[in-house]
Order: C-alpha cells, then sequence, then structure tokens
C-alpha cells in the first residue's frame, strides 16, 4: 500500500531524514520490506514546520527516487517535525491532490492502509464531514476522506477520541454495506508542535509501524555509532519500517493503540474506535 515517517525533535536537514538513513523512505519507495507492495511510485509528500503559521507540504506524482527537486529541497529545509509518505494507489487516481500528506491549518495527516468499501460507502461518508469543512476536500482518497471526518469529530481539540469517533463511524457504515473488515490503518497527524500516531485494524492485523527507542538509551547501546551523536536529544521517529538495522533502535507500536510524541508527552494507549450514538 503505502509507507511513511514522522520525525519529532530539534531542527535537522529533511536530507538527513528523507535521503541518509541506509534504508531510507526514498529507499522503501523501490525496496520496502514489510509492506503490501515493494514498489511505492505513485507519487509523494513531505510536510514540514518552519517560519510560516502553517506546514509547507511538497508534493508529486513523480516517484521519490526519482524527484531531482525533492533532493535539492531537502538539502535547504531544516525542521523539527516532519512527516513524509510514499505512495501506492489503492484504486483513486494517481494526481497531485491524491498524494499525502493532507493540510488543514496547521495539522498534517498521512495514512497507510486503506477503507474497505470505498467505493460504494464513499457518499455517505463524506456527507458527514461538517459542510464548512467539505469543500477543503480536493482529492477522491479514502485517506482525505477520513482526515476530513477526524476533523469533523473534534481532532483540533481531541485527537485520540476524534480518530477512535471517526474510524468507528466508518466501520459502522461500512457494516451496514456488508463490509467485514472496513478499516485498515496506521495513521500519523501533527499541528507541529505535538505527533499522534495510531495502529489499528478492524480485523487486528495491522500494517507494520515502529517507534525509536529512547536516544540516550540507544547510545549507550551503541557508543559506535557516530550519528546518534548528531542527533538531539529530543529526537523521535515512528516509521513503517525500520530505517537501519541496529539492534534495540525499534519498538514495534502494538496492535490496537495509538501514541502522542512531544516535549514531556511521550505514552502509547490503547485504542478502540467509538461507535456512533
Amino acid at each position: 500500500m503505502c509507507r511513511w515517517m514522522a520525525y519529532s525533535g530539534e531542527p535537522i536537514l529533511a536530507e538527513d531524514l528523507l535521503f541518509r538513513p541506509e534504508h531510507s523512505l526514498i529507499d522503501q519507495s523501490l525496496h520496502s520490506r514489510l509492506g503490501a507492495t515493494t514498489t511505492n511510485g505513485d507519487g509523494f509528500g513531505v510536510g514540514w514546520y518552519g517560519i510560516g503559521a502553517e506546514p509547507a507540504v511538497y508534493k508529486s506524482i513523480e516517484p521519490a527516487w526519482n524527484d531531482r527537486n525533492l533532493r535539492e529541497i531537502a538539502g535547504q529545509v531544516r525542521t523539527p517535525m516532519l512527516l513524509a509518505h510514499v505512495r501506492a494507489s489503492t484504486g483513486t487516481a494517481v494526481q497531485r491532490s491524491n498524494c499525502h500528506p493532507f493540510r488543514h491549518g496547521r495539522w498534517l495527516w498521512v495514512h497507510n492502509g486503506a477503507l474497505r468499501g470505498f467505493h460504494e460507502t464513499r457518499r455517505d461518508l463524506l456527507a458527514a464531514v461538517e459542510p464548512a469543512l467539505f469543500a477543503e476536500i480536493e482529492g477522491s482518497t479514502d485517506t482525505e476522506t477520513l482526515f476530513y471526518l477526524a476533523l469533523t469529530f473534534g481532532l483540533v481539540d481531541d485527537p485520540f477520541g476524534a480518530v477512535a469517533r471517526a474510524v468507528g463511524f466508518v466501520e459502522d457504515v461500512g457494516h451496514a454495506y456488508g463490509v467485514d473488515h472496513p478499516v485498515q490503518m496506521t495513521v500519523a497527524t501533527t499541528n507541529g508542535e505535538f505527533l499522534w500516531v495510531f495502529r489499528y485494524s478492524s480485523e487486528r492485523q495491522s500494517r507494520s509501524l515502529f517507534f525509536s527507542t529512547e536516544l540516550s538509551a540507544l547510545r549507550a547501546l551503541h557508543p559506535e555509532v557516530e550519528v546518534l551523536r548528531e542527533l538531539g536529544s529530543e529526537t523521535r521517529f515512528v516509521v513503517s519500517e525500520p530505517l537501519r538495522d541496529l539492534s534495540g533502535a525499534w519498538n514495534e507500536v502494538p496492535e490496537s493503540s495509538a501514541g502522542v510524541v512531544g516535549a514531556g508527552a511521550d505514552a502509547i494507549r490503547s485504542f478502540e474506535p467509538i461507535a456512533p450514538g
């Protein structure tokens, strides 16, 4: 399906996140090891926070490994929060408006997975989006629909609860259409200050997702690895696949769970959808 990565920490060059790791997201766009598809070449996107009031987004329908502009930009952008995504379409068009991350105000959103039966349920799902938000939807993906449902259900004020209500609604609509397992997802969303992540599927067999070990512990395990000394102490990664093979560096996000990353706020909790009404 897709692969994504999220970074939170001290400002760092985007190229150090996207290109430098031995199994970087750019490498995963060609050689995914854990994804449903080996190649993720149906476009890509990067979202990051800088000096503006809203995050910047760069998207293209070109394969990530073949975009010279991405490499140019990545060598000049320094950011404390970045979301990046390489896409393998699950049936919707390969067009810029369907590439992740999706943006609303200060919020970014990426997703790996699918809302099964989306062709049949799409009308009902979109009808539930807050009218004031509906006009902002530009593409045709299930991911953007899920994002705007989460916004409708209160993402800005209550990310955990809003995503639980959005997923519960999607499952309720899917079941009404005879879809056995409507939701398959790993999701990351951020407002630039905190990062929230989710791993859930209706059949409890979710796509892969990992978070990085706390940096001081990792430095103690691997004092010989120079790159660990270059990273800030607040460094946190959440990734579809580990970015390098380093023992003790990566921890699987538990099935049916959600987490938050930010200054003084790293925590994982169980995740269950909240059914409508």
